[in-house]
């Protein structure tokens, strides 16, 4: 091999290191696709999808575990967790006869998980530690549990949404504290980072609910859009979204003020979303185009649409903006 030879292998050598890292350290985007039974990898800087993976049947929701190093996936017709890696989405193992696991969560502490049985009415609490999960109480919730959030008390709110109303669970004692009644068909649930109040978004209306978070107290409605459903903060600690799936919008709500101080369109019925760590996009679920919308938020306009499996669901990033 002469010297102008040997130059070019070591320089091809050098770039794929350098690719290889620079894909390792910036990681996928993964969604979730409901009705494909698979999960899209997509590439957040070049915004292609990479490939297309089947999970397993009856994929809805995924949360990483309390350490961060994986990433779970619930599978509620083939009753399992699926563990993958956050960054690449490699499979690792999957955990059987988790029951119809459709919303995950765990507790603040990471003590214990959760899965909300949305087609059986049933919540499963288990004791977690290190990926093995210990199933210790079933309470059975008509009818079904859909969406939850955790206080730090380790006090989980469920909305359940064919009986309009939300029920708060203690998970130490397994104990319900009290229901309250919402707007038709409840999803979403948050809690404000002052820990006083829970928001609700109710998919059948175009309102959030707003509960007193020691007793479920009702305190006002908050008007978004039709199809108000699911939430996730910016990560500046006093704003919060809310996906408005019939109204094709996104509400951006003031925690402290309790109201709507902007309104993004997006379209294709915006669902689930992900804001990246530098506030500067934000992924959205377009469930009923099998597509995922980026906005831009400075413009608060659609920058880049990436299509993906049918009824495109959860989505994540390992380097989100901060959950608050």
């Amino acid at each position: 091999m002469n010297y102008m030879k040997l130059l070019f292998v070591v320089a091809n050598l050098m770039l794929s290191s350098y690719s290889y890292a620079t894909m390792v350290e910036v990681g996928h985007v993964i969604v979730i696709n409901s009705n494909d039974d698979s999960i899209s990898l997509i590439q957040p800087k070049t915004y292609k999808e990479i490939r297309r993976v089947y999970i397993g049947k009856g994929p809805h929701h995924l949360l990483p575990t309390p350490d961060n190093k994986h990433l779970i996936v619930g599978n509620t017709i083939s009753n399992e967790l699926v563990i993958i890696d956050p960054l690449n989405g490699k499979f690792i193992k999957r955990i059987s006869k988790i029951s119809d696991p459709y919303h995950i969560g765990f507790s603040p502490d990471g003590r214990y998980f959760v899965a909300n049985g949305n087609r059986l009415n049933h919540v499963d609490i288990y004791r977690y530690k290190s990926l093995e999960f210990e199933l210790i109480a079933r309470i059975k919730l008509h009818y079904t549990p859909s969406h939850m959030a955790f206080d730090e008390n380790n006090i989980v709110y469920i909305t359940l949404q064919d009986s309009d109303r939300l029920v708060a669970i203690d998970v130490e004692t397994r104990k319900t504290k009290w229901f309250a009644s919402t707007g038709r068909s409840p999803a979403g649930v948050w809690i404000t980072p002052d820990r006083k109040h829970v928001l609700v978004g109710n998919t059948s209306t175009d309102y959030v609910d707003v509960f007193l978070a020691v007793d479920g107290s009702h305190i006002k409605r908050i008007k978004t859009g039709k199809g108000a459903h699911n939430f996730l903060p910016v990560g500046d600690g006093r704003h919060v979204l809310i996906s408005n799936r019939v109204e094709n919008t996104i509400s951006i709500i003031d925690q402290n003020k309790l109201r709507v101080v902007d309104q993004l369109k997006v379209p294709g019925g915006p669902d689930d979303m992900e804001m990246m760590q530098n506030g500067k996009e934000l992924w959205v679920t377009s469930r009923w185009r099998n597509r995922v919308s980026v906005i831009d938020m400075k413009t608060r306009k659609l920058k880049y649409y990436i299509k993906v499996g049918r009824s495109p669901h959860g989505i994540y990033y390992h380097k989100h903006a901060l959950r608050r």
